[in-house]
């Protein structure tokens, strides 16, 4: 697959699938499979046995990862797909409804 557009932490939001409209933070990205893992979306049941971790065991709700196509990226409260520009000498992902460069923490 060609370079992820979204990244752990981005707020994005859902455009396809059971839980359209909803938005959340990205937990986890697995560029391998292009999927990611937002925060209470796709929430699935697991039966888990107890453990040294969870004593009782019992029911588990947790989220369940995604298709990267299905969610789109949140820019000022906006939905917007996202790009990469020269900056000087530096890539960086700007919003295509803006045009402005989305503030990354790990590159600034």
């Amino acid at each position: 697959m060609s370079t992820m557009k979204i990244r752990r932490g981005d707020t994005v939001k859902v455009i396809a699938g059971k839980d359209k409209d909803k938005e959340g933070k990205v937990i986890a990205v697995n560029k391998k499979d292009g999927k990611v893992l937002v925060e209470g979306v796709n929430m699935l049941t697991k039966h888990t046995k107890p453990s040294a971790a969870n004593q009782n065991g019992g029911i588990v709700h947790q989220e369940g990862y995604i298709d990267v196509s299905n969610v789109m990226y949140v820019h000022k409260g906006q939905p917007t797909r996202v790009g990469f520009k020269m900056d000087g000498d530096k890539k960086v992902r700007f919003a295509k409804k803006t045009g402005e460069v989305i503030n990354d923490k790990k590159n600034n």
